[in-house]
């Protein structure tokens, strides 16, 4: 079969038992089908190597010899340009014969994988610019090269991976029709330069999975240089290096991932490339330099000096490139000359050519450059390491080398050896490895039958009968057919040439068990690129592979899956769920639900929304189910947020109230025929969980799982739409909020960003301070003032006495916590949507409840801004101030006379000063509180007077003494005075105490001790603000 013919199909169907519980059996069952879901594949895959030594102008380069393929010289070689199908030769119609110029190999939009690697692409000659390339990453010179390749590239060849290490680059670009097909890439760098870690030297590799069945590796490596036996021990340790240290991803397959990450060795197909930098030693170098420069003048072989053969040194080159049809093609350019001038010859004569018109296979030929070759390829250091077994000796093989040595040119010359002062040996440092899985598997084979054979040799020389069996061998192991023409196999890397009529490759059982073939078409380089001191080498292979058709796949897995439930479902439960979608309505614009979605609509903060689903015992037997718990995490950092969804088993028919729900319990048993109905609720009322959600870090998407006991498990997804509060917000965002609430300015935000996320501090600022601050303070003295005027109508309207009311949550009135909740969500939308805060609360509610409700949502917001009012930042600022009035971390808070007040407050305002928006915030709440301590602690005039005469500091008796007036009600004035006096400090304290923790931001300690202190210092700094100058 050749290349351009369609691979045979390679699958067939197997037989599988659909009964088998085994829980691998839908694998086997789809697998065993997969002759119906994939379908037979060619590409061709070209992989260069070069290694361009820094030397500008070689990107030019890339484009004319690796897409293109020219750059070929086949000159004085056996280059088979007739029959390799990898050879195209450009038809100018005028009958002459291909020649070097018009030769190139097969490239374009006819190669499905290109894999590119290239060494040295930047310089690293001297120190400085080594250690700018290894500490600071430079990105220059891989988009030069991928700007390089993708302008010679067809249209619509696809990026698939790119990967540089220092020097090392590879790049890898697929056809639009391979690119669809190609998944599960991963590329691992490992450096084995300097310290042994450093990108000098190393590996680049990259993984791809082709058609979900074929695994291939990419490995582009530069080894250590040098051509003593201490280097060559360095190349072999890097080698083992990047073998260990290559570790990719585990793959996925058909949404499932693999356990563990993949090494190479696990895959169908690596190739192993770069400049391995294994050299010619044995030889002196000026004899190998002398050798060649024979060859490439024309100057060896005398016979031909006829041979027009221009500047060879300077221009010409050439490149030798073996086929297995070489010999065919001779034989008819034989035929045709001897027909040719056999002219009016008889039958017998045409059909007797004469041998001598025959061309010698080259291997054979002494004066040819193969020959010369081969008789340097024994000394060649990478086939001694292979055959000594010390590296590249599991399974690796190599195309046969029938070019020049790669390396070292002078730059600029197609066939002139390093002519420099150095006069470095020509060889082949630049080469391309290949091994499939069967190559793996017959080395380890191999192994195991050598161990196997050592272990019987041992046991025969313990019983004395180490010489038993050599009679049998030499009578019964001989073949006279065969064994007389066997030669000796040679050392090192095989080489991979085709027997005639095995042009469709080798067969290769992939990991996931599909038959490919793969073929090597050539393997040769580009001896006129001479842009750099390497020549590029060049392979290309035919695969045939077996693609995945995802659509069939599918279609096959849904049918398998229906047989096994149907063969396995047979006397085990079967709960069938029903969703009640009356419940909640998803929002317009959402994509539409499946059978078992349920979508609970719009979630707003401290709103519960809920559904219901029904559950039903459709099988034979009982069932018992639950839903499946979320595992915790022990590693988290905090206290772990309550889940925003919960469920709770209800009967169908009774209310769904707590007792119903506590006498089910989390699991539940249904008999043939019962239904139960499950509660999903959904409720976010955790300021962390309410951040998350606003910034687009968590969304409202849970997978609840029933798991039926020996049944199979439900899925059942659940979705909510979050709807973006002002709660768990920063200042900085809020002053920007326009009208009309955060939640319409957020939503049309999300909507021209395409996902949900924190409102950007480059946008306007819109307000000094956040609208909902003014909101909320505003209606907290509007329902002071109505409660104070309802006390004064009503008995049972009266206000609390208690100094804390009505911020401290033990003073509340109204203790129903599922009803003041329902008014808090509803005082927090009004917020969200830029409503009245009036309007969350029905006619009934009492101005007393009311107020309670709206000072709770006051502190939640407060407590709920993520910089606070006043930041960190500014309270350490404030600490370091050293206020007596607030004291220290070493010294407690001082009380101080009216003017040393005024000093402090000036100082903590110049300190906020520094953040304008935070100081308008703290100025207009600590003025509404100072307000609401007046109001609901108020002294009269003839008190105030009292107190500033300063006689009731020094006691009753004093103020009773001032006059005759004062002597039956003098005593009980002034009695009431300071009364009204401490109740007006002890509320100033309780509300000081109450909003410092919500309005500063510091670092909490971890002593307790240390936590007091810090809370009476927050303590103080508010009820700095809270006491007005001259109430004594």
């Amino acid at each position: 079969m050749t290349p351009s013919e369609p691979p045979p199909d390679s699958t067939t169907s197997e037989p599988v038992d659909l009964t088998s519980t085994n829980p691998h059996s839908l694998h086997q069952a789809v697998h065993a089908r997969r002759a119906e879901y994939v379908r037979p594949h060619r590409i061709r895959v070209k992989i260069g190597t070069w290694n361009v030594a820094a030397c500008p102008g070689t990107d030019k380069d890339l484009a004319s010899w690796f897409v293109d393929g020219k750059g070929l010289d086949a000159t004085l070689g056996s280059l088979d340009l007739s029959h390799n199908p990898a050879v195209e030769t450009d038809d100018t119609g005028d009958g002459q014969e291909a020649t070097e110029d018009r030769v190139h190999l097969v490239g374009g939009d006819k190669i499905g994988l290109y894999v590119l690697g290239l060494q040295e692409v930047v310089d690293l000659n001297t120190a400085t610019r080594y250690v700018a390339q290894v500490y600071a990453a430079d990105s220059g010179p891989m988009e030069k090269w991928k700007l390089a390749l993708e302008s010679a590239l067809p249209e619509g060849y696809q990026l698939i991976t790119r990967e540089q290490l220092t020097g090392i680059l590879l790049l890898v670009y697929a056809s639009p029709e391979v690119a669809a097909t190609i998944s599960n890439v991963s590329t691992v760098s490992v450096g084995t330069g300097l310290l042994g870690y450093l990108g000098n030297k190393g590996a680049v590799s990259t993984r791809i999975m082709l058609g979900e069945t074929t695994r291939m590796v990419f490995i582009n490596s530069h080894l250590a240089s040098g051509i003593e036996a201490s280097y060559v021990d360095r190349r072999i340790w890097d080698v083992g290096q990047i073998l260990s240290r290559t570790q990719f991803q585990p793959a996925t397959l058909a949404g499932v991932s693999e356990d563990e990450g993949e090494k190479i060795g696990d895959e169908d197909f690596c190739f192993w490339f770069g400049d391995l930098n294994f050299r010619l030693d044995g030889l002196p170098g000026d004899d190998i330099r002398r050798l060649l420069m024979l060859h490439t003048r024309g100057e060896y072989d005398l016979s031909k000096k006829g041979l027009p053969r221009e500047d060879s040194l300077e221009g010409e080159g050439v490149v030798v490139g073996a086929s297995s049809d070489s010999g065919d093609e001779a034989t008819e350019e034989s035929s045709n000359r001897t027909r040719s001038t056999s002219d009016g010859a008889d039958d017998d004569s045409v059909s007797l050519p004469d041998p001598d018109d025959f061309l010698p296979d080259p291997h054979d030929d002494p004066a040819s450059l193969q020959a010369t070759l081969d008789s340097l390829i024994p000394h060649d250091q990478l086939r001694r390491v292979v055959k000594d077994r010390k590296v590249f000796h599991d399974g690796w093989r190599e195309g046969p080398i029938t070019f020049l040595p790669s390396y070292k040119y002078d730059i600029g010359t197609v066939g002139l050896f390093d002519s420099s002062e150095k006069r470095r040996a020509p060889s082949w440092c630049d080469r391309i490895l290949y091994r499939t899985r069967r190559d793996k598997e017959a080395y380890e084979n191999k192994i195991k039958e050598e161990e196997e054979a050592r272990k019987r040799d041992e046991e025969m020389k313990a019983q004395g009968m180490e010489h038993a069996g050599d009679d049998d061998e030499v009578l019964f192991s001989y073949d006279p057919d065969n064994d007389g023409d066997e030669q000796p196999p040679s050392a090192g890397l095989e080489y991979d040439e085709y027997d005639e009529g095995d042009d469709g490759g080798e067969e290769v059982v992939t990991k996931d068990g599909f038959v490919d073939r793969i073929h090597l078409d050539i393997y040769t380089s580009h001896q006129r690129v001479t842009s750099s001191d390497h020549k590029p080498i060049i392979s290309i292979f035919t695969l045939d592979y077996d693609a995945v058709v995802p659509e069939l796949k599918a279609k096959v897995h849904a049918e398998v899956a229906r047989e096994l439930d149907r063969a396995e479902n047979e006397g085990r439960p079967v709960v069938t769920i029903v969703v009640d979608t009356n419940d909640a309505t998803p929002p317009s614009g959402q994509r539409e639900s499946s059978e078992h979605l349920v979508d609970l609509g719009d979630i707003r903060f401290m709103e519960k929304e809920s559904s219901m689903l029904t559950l039903a015992n459709t099988g034979r037997v009982s069932a018992t189910f639950s839903f499946v718990e979320k595992p915790t995490t022990e590693e988290a950092e905090g206290p772990e947020a309550p889940p925003w969804l919960t469920t709770t088993f209800v009967r169908p028919d009774g209310p769904d109230d707590e007792e119903a729900s506590v006498l089910l319990g989390k699991e539940v048993t249904l008999e043939p025929g019962e239904t139960v109905n499950a509660l999903l609720e959904a409720f976010v009322g955790d300021i962390p969980q309410a951040r998350m959600l606003n910034d687009g870090q968590m969304s409202l998407e849970e997978v609840l799982v029933l798991r039926v006991t020996d049944g199979r498990d439900h899925f059942i997804p659940v979705r909510g739409t979050w709807s973006p509060t002002c709660i768990g917000r920063s200042i900085d965002e809020l002053i920007r909020v326009p009208e009309g609430g955060i939640r319409r300015f957020s939503q049309s935000l999300s909507a021209k960003k395409g996902r949900v996320g924190s409102i950007s501090y480059e946008l306007d600022v819109h307000s000094a301070a956040p609208r909902e601050l003014f909101k909320l303070t505003e209606a907290i003295e509007t329902l002071t003032e109505r409660a104070q005027a309802d006390e004064q109508m009503l008995e049972e309207c009266a206000i609390p006495k208690d100094p804390g009311w009505p911020f401290g949550d033990s003073t509340w009135r109204y203790t129903d916590r599922s009803v003041r909740d329902a008014y808090m969500a509803n005082v927090v939308d009004a917020l969200d949507q830029g409503t009245p805060i009036q309007d969350a609360f029905t006619a009934e509610v009492s101005s007393l409840e009311r107020l309670e409700v709206v000072s709770e949502a006051l502190l939640l917001f407060l407590g709920g801004l993520t910089d606070g009012v006043i930041t960190t930042p500014l309270w350490n600022r404030i600490e370091q101030a050293s206020l007596a009035s607030i004291g220290s971390s070493t010294t407690a808070p001082k009380p101080l006379s009216d003017d040393a007040a005024e000093d402090d407050k000036t100082a903590i305002l110049d300190i906020l000063a520094t953040a304008p928006n935070h100081n308008i915030a703290f100025v207009f709440l600590t003025a509404m509180l100072s307000k609401m301590v007046l109001e609901l602690s108020p002294l009269s005039k003839a008190e105030l007077e009292l107190l500033k005469s300063g006689d009731a500091a020094r006691g009753v008796g004093a103020l009773a003494r001032r006059s005759l007036s004062f002597r039956r009600g003098g005593a009980t004035q002034a009695s009431e005075a300071v009364a009204a006096l401490e109740k007006r400090r002890t509320r100033e304290k309780k509300y000081a105490d109450v909003f410092g923790k919500v309005v500063c931001r510091a670092p909490v300690p971890e002593k307790d001790k240390d936590k007091r202190a810090l809370e009476d210092r927050q303590r103080a700094v508010m009820e700095l603000f809270l006491r007005r100058r001259g109430d004594g």
